[in-house]
């Protein structure tokens, strides 16, 4: 998919046209579809990228998911020019609370004059909640009024009223901190591979903690390999020097290429 952008050769596309029966189904999947592709913008034009979008529309859904899939597409851009539009309106240029909370109420009302209510929901429900939420952490973190413990209070309310899908979401970075913890404390008091794996799958699943354990494997290859690199290294005392001679880099690039892809070469300058 999209091979004509060199940007986006050998990344994964996001999102998916789906339907049930011959019925499109509209959701966040199939508007994650459309702004793969309009993230085009600037290698081509908007015109070849509705073409690409429909041509896929054309490729995954049935005739008349299909139609459907380009009439949602045609409203959708319509939005999308008119929110560009929007974006530049005289008090909603700014980065305060305020300014935020214009954007994404103008956001939803213009929303409305394209989607029904149950197509506002489907296709960017989720992405309300999580503005909604941030703008009125935002409102309570500018409230000078407020002391600090009445800041926590306020906090503590929206924490409580979040979905959560949500709330699994914002905490999901610092679970996974907090299981990178565990693991080098267990390893510290002399924890076998077996008593990490299990510690793993009772917070994650199996399926994570194996995915975990290879990890480990490769990273604990890859610290050897650049331990005896750097160890082979050492018998080429020229490459110290600022200016080293020819030979002297011409002998570290044979080292390089011996031990290690040229992938594998952009990351040596952080151990070198």
């Amino acid at each position: 998919m999209f091979s004509f952008v060199k940007s986006m050769q050998g990344t994964q596309a996001d999102g998916a046209a789906n339907q049930t029966g011959d019925t499109l189904k509209i959701d966040i999947e199939l508007r994650r579809m459309f702004d793969y592709f309009l993230a085009a913008i600037g290698e081509k034009s908007l015109p070849d990228i509705r073409l690409e979008i429909e041509i896929e529309l054309d490729k995954t859904l049935s005739r008349p998911a299909a139609a459907q899939g380009k009439e949602v597409l045609a409203r959708y851009l319509s939005y999308k020019q008119d929110l560009v539009e929007l974006e530049k309106a005289p008090g909603l240029t700014g980065s305060g609370a305020k300014a935020m909370k214009l954007r994404l109420q103008g956001m939803q009302n213009m929303r409305s004059r394209y989607f029904s209510q149950n197509e506002n929901t489907a296709m960017f429900g989720a992405d309300d909640i999580y503005d909604t939420d941030a703008v009125a952490r935002f409102e309570i973190s500018e409230d000078k009024t407020l002391s600090e413990a009445q800041k926590t209070s306020k906090y503590h309310a929206l924490d409580a009223a979040m979905p959560n899908a949500l709330r699994e979401e914002k905490e999901a970075p610092y679970k996974i901190l907090r299981l990178a913890e565990n693991v080098s404390k267990l390893r510290q008091q002399g924890a076998s591979e077996d008593e990490i794996y299990r510690m793993r799958a009772a917070n994650t699943s199996p399926e994570a903690a194996a995915r975990l354990a290879a990890l480990d494997v490769d990273e604990a290859q890859w610290k050897n390999r650049i331990a005896v690199y750097l160890q082979e290294r050492k018998q080429l005392p020229e490459i110290e020097q600022k200016n080293p001679a020819p030979s002297a880099s011409s002998e570290l690039q044979i080292l390089r290429d011996k031990n290690f892809s040229r992938a594998e070469q952009m990351r040596l300058a952080a151990y070198e």
